[in-house]
């Protein structure tokens, strides 16, 4: 069977610990932790937290009114500490725990894992989990913050689509229920599977028809894209859109924001290698010029079709060209990388610019324009770009242990189901959560408070004085 590999982190099942059963040779056998590849890990979480805290919240803080600062600050800071508790509690249990073989295998194994690790039961400081390379593990507990630090970020995109008019308790509790029902099943069915080891092993729904996403493309900007349309759509616009100026108050800390999550991206991105070696540099290089290439096909196509070419622009470039190559980091080589870049920075632009305003959904921050559609562009080009023909590693065939003949139709296909599955599934779960939030507790703030600020009227304080 065929499987993607080197595939991000979040794929990787658990390695069983040596059990009482095995003898003392077996056991001094037993793969260990490198340490070069353990801190690796710990820096990449730290990294991807920092994308969050204080990256996203500061990149989203500039761009709102200067009276609702502080209220998308504490979104993204809720959002963040919520999802961490419920990782560890039962996430990372239903994302990445399955069926060991096809014998044990449900119909939901597919779809969702168990709740065997529920509260990180057995989760110690001495098991360990397999990576892409057969036989090199990490410690368990890395990969566990690691992926808590991915999910923490799903969320607080989110936050950006419906910002300046959700009451506080509407967008924590959304995102509790599209949490729950749309980021885990998707983590499960694209990532999860039984690794090199256990190749052939069940494997998430996704992963086993050969959807590659290196760090998150569906499972992260596409899922989270198109939860904050659905939202901004069934919430409604905000008091005064398109007939008031609702410029953001602060580019200055918007530029500040999106450059501490272009340097978390490389956490990111050549962290999801799970361990350190000449594909984790790959990524890293590909982070780079994918987001320069973004930067300058947005500045240039502005500057071509609005006759300047403005910072705005230029850092939400640069963000949907990280978007662009997170699906593809670890799979094509720089050219590639670049292109990627060139076409999420034309089309993301294009659609803010152009087929927002048509649509009248009022997405404050533009988390579909720029994540969804730069989500959808990359995973899509992921499967021409990871060619070898075109620079890409192509596709590792664990089986034969070595890379298979490349179909570049085959792989686009699989990659557009992929983006067909993550659309439609946090669609509709989306669609239904934000409605179910409405009819329990209300999605908006009064008019009034709306157009005082939320900062004063929900939290009681002002970003500035």
């Amino acid at each position: 069977m065929k499987r993607a590999a080197p595939f991000i982190a979040t794929a990787a099942a658990l390695i069983a610990a040596p059990g009482f059963a095995q003898d003392a040779a077996v056991a001094a056998t037993a793969p260990v932790p490198d340490k070069g590849d353990t801190t690796w890990m710990l820096i990449s979480a730290i990294l991807v937290m920092m994308m969050t805290l204080p990256g996203l919240a500061l990149f989203y803080g500039g761009l709102v009114r200067a009276k609702n600062m502080l209220s998308v600050l504490m979104q993204v800071l809720a959002v963040f500490s919520m999802v961490a508790i419920l990782w560890v509690a039962f996430g990372y249990s239903l994302a990445f725990t399955g069926a060991a073989s096809a014998e044990d295998a449900t119909a939901l194994t597919p779809y969702i894992g168990g709740l065997t690790k529920m509260f990180l039961a057995g989760v110690t400081t001495g098991s360990n989990i397999e990576g892409f390379s057969a036989g090199v593990v990490i410690p368990e507990l890395s990969f566990v913050v690691f992926q808590m630090a991915f999910a923490c970020i799903a969320g607080a995109l989110i936050v950006g689509a419906t910002a300046e008019r959700l009451k506080f308790s509407a967008i924590l509790l959304f995102v509790v229920i599209w949490f729950v029902l749309a980021y885990l099943p998707m983590a499960h069915m694209v990532w999860w599977w039984g690794g090199p080891s256990a190749y052939d092993a069940p494997s998430g729904l996704l992963f086993g028809h050969g959807a590659l996403d290196f760090a998150g493309g569906t499972v992260i900007h596409i899922n989270a894209g198109v939860a904050g349309l659905v939202a901004a759509m069934v919430a409604g616009p905000r008091i005064g859109y398109r007939k008031e100026l609702l410029a953001p108050h602060n580019l200055s800390l918007t530029l500040v924001g999106g450059c501490l999550l272009w340097i978390g991206w490389f956490g990111f991105n050549a962290g999801s290698n799970l361990e350190a070696n000449g594909l984790t540099a790959l990524a890293m290089v590909n982070t780079v010029v994918a987001a320069a290439a973004g930067v300058l096909a947005w500045s240039f196509g502005e500057w071509a079709f609005r006759g300047h070419p403005s910072l705005l622009g230029g850092i939400s470039g640069a963000i949907a060209g990280l978007v662009g190559v997170t699906p593809a980091a670890g799979f094509v080589g720089p050219m590639g990388a670049i292109a990627i870049g060139l076409v999420a920075g034309l089309l993301c632009m294009w659609f803010v610019i152009s087929m927002k305003p048509r649509m009248g959904i009022d997405d404050s921050l533009d988390v579909f324009g720029i994540h969804g559609i730069g989500g959808i562009v990359g995973a899509i080009l992921t499967g021409v770009f990871a060619a070898p023909s075109l620079g890409g590693t192509g596709v590792f065939d664990y089986g034969a242990n070595a890379v298979a003949e490349f179909s570049m139709g085959a792989q686009v296909w699989n990659q557009t189901l992929g983006v067909v599955i993550a659309i439609l599934w946090s669609g509709i779960v989306s669609f239904v959560a934000i409605h179910i939030v409405k009819a329990l507790i209300g999605l908006r703030v009064a008019d009034n408070d709306e157009r005082q600020g939320l900062d004063i009227t929900t939290h009681g304080e002002n970003a500035y004085n």
